[in-house]
């Protein structure tokens, strides 16, 4: 299957990375940030954004991708199947523990933390005097009939509806939710046919259909700070690498990345040039 991908197995060499991106906005513009960054920093740079999270996965462990950005939640939950809860700080230095094992190194995290939320009309949640999940658990409680859109990953998976319902110890009623395309959830609430949503934290989609989110206040959610992972060797043989990557991570948090992911998905710039852009805005490429 690598091989369909075009991908090449060799040992990282200097100057000489690729960088790999899973197959979504948020993804595809951080792998094109990085790409420009180092290119520009005269690395020879091979962008494969675009792929799949455990082929991705399983390139980088392989020597076929050099670095991308994970999250911490994934590596914690799916890699290593780790069940425990853990803070943001804890899950970092455990996925951090664990992948050294295989040769990956977990840089300093950036400021984006990329999580499931609970989402609500800004308007609505307001005149409700819903703020957090607690407030919305409460008014479901008191006989309010609100209609919940879900993913179909989210209804299902071991760390999804239900078990945030028993933390939360409410229940939507079967009737009440809507299973759709994580796309829809975010158009159907701006359009009145659902209450509450499943999104995620740095969704441009968010500020660009005056969506709030509720707060986690019993923290249900797990961590899933992107961080930029490298493979050992790829270090070894850029010494600087490091450093240049740390840099660039400082600048990223969850109001840039949802800035950035909505003039993609809301005013349809290329990710190349919403790239491009943000990196000179930073100062970290020549205008």
């Amino acid at each position: 299957m690598l091989a369909s991908l075009g991908i090449v197995a060799t040992a990282a060499q200097a100057n000489e990375l690729v960088v790999g991106g899973k197959n979504f906005t948020e993804q595809q513009l951080i792998s094109s940030i990085t790409t420009q960054y180092l290119d520009d920093l005269g690395y020879d740079v091979e962008n494969r954004a675009g792929m799949g999270s455990s082929v991705l996965r399983q390139a980088q462990e392989n020597g076929q991708v050099d670095l991308y950005w994970e999250y911490t939640g994934t590596s914690l939950i799916v890699y290593n199947e780790v069940e425990e809860k853990l803070g943001p700080d804890a899950a970092y230095e455990r996925v951090k523990e664990l992948d050294a094992e295989k040769g990956l190194v977990w840089l300093e995290p950036s400021g984006v933390n990329n999580t499931y939320a609970l989402a609500m009309r800004a308007d609505d949640a307001e005149e409700r005097g819903i703020a957090s999940i607690s407030d919305l658990a409460e008014e479901v409680n008191d006989g309010a009939e609100l209609v919940f859109a879900s993913n179909a990953e989210f209804y299902a998976r071991d760390d999804g509806l239900r078990p945030m319902q028993q933390t939360y110890d409410f229940r939507f009623e079967r009737s009440n939710i809507k299973r759709m395309d994580t796309g829809l959830t975010y158009s159907a609430l701006r359009d009145e046919q659902v209450d509450v949503a499943i999104a995620t934290t740095t969704d441009g989609r968010l500020s660009a259909f005056s969506l709030t989110v509720l707060e986690d206040d019993k923290g249900f959610f797990p961590p899933y700070a992107m961080t930029p992972v490298v493979r050992q060797e790829a270090l070894d043989n850029n010494p600087e690498l490091e450093a240049q990557l740390n840099a660039l991570s400082s600048r990223l948090n969850d109001d840039s990345m949802r800035q950035l992911n909505e003039r993609v998905d809301v005013e349809r710039e290329t990710v190349e040039d919403v790239a491009a852009d943000f990196l000179k805005t930073e100062g970290l490429i020549g205008g």
